[in-house]
């Protein structure tokens, strides 16, 4: 197996380990067993958990811009591309009910436990919120664009943490229909 291929399947399995135990709790020994790997060899590609931190943290932003790419090209107008990301919700809400939100989640543990890789984790929010306030203003909502960026990423955790208490996934499909409404409207009422 490639030198390349180990590293990328080590990031892998400790980025699904650090959102389903959390970062703290998830040690090198688990993500070797899990990938049947030696120590050694997980030695070779990262010497310490902080290291395989920041390649989780870079992979998820890699994941996350190739996904918001791509409902640029699916999304006909900006209000579809809107509801992509809303709808997300419903796409993991197996893994939201049972973990949280993966964002959210490790950026959470990371405050708590005032790491230093915390500011490069938050740099996945500021990426869902470029990129939303970027589709409110092509809906022509400039003046609230950011506004609206915002209300939609504390929705979207809110959504997922009340999820995740009560082990509810309805509740994230009455919600997601509630703020869908709430798109339309935007599309079909006066600009500010």
């Amino acid at each position: 197996m490639s030198s390349t291929l180990t590293r990328n399947r080590i990031v892998a399995e400790a980025d699904r380990l650090f959102y389903e135990q959390g970062f703290e709790h998830t040690s090198f020994a688990q993500i070797a067993e899990a990938l049947g790997i030696s120590r050694g060899n997980f030695y070779y590609h990262f010497k310490t958990k902080d290291e395989i931190l920041e390649a989780v943290i870079s992979h998820r932003l890699d994941s996350t811009n190739a996904m918001l790419d791509n409902w640029e090209l699916e999304g006909k107008t900006p209000a579809d591309r809107i509801k992509s990301f809303i709808n997300i919700l419903v796409v993991n809400k197996a893994k939201i009910t049972r973990y949280g939100c993966p964002v959210g989640t490790l950026c959470t543990e990371l405050t708590k436990l005032n790491h230093p890789a915390q500011s490069h984790s938050n740099k996945l929010f500021s990426l869902f919120r470029t990129w939303l306030c970027r589709q409110f203003e092509q809906l022509n909502r400039i003046n609230d664009a950011d506004e609206f960026a915002m209300h939609l990423l504390s929705f979207s955790q809110g959504v997922a943490s009340i999820s995740n208490a009560f082990q509810d996934e309805a509740f994230i499909h009455k919600e997601i229909s509630r703020i869908n409404t709430w798109v339309d409207s935007l599309t079909n009422s006066p600009k500010p």
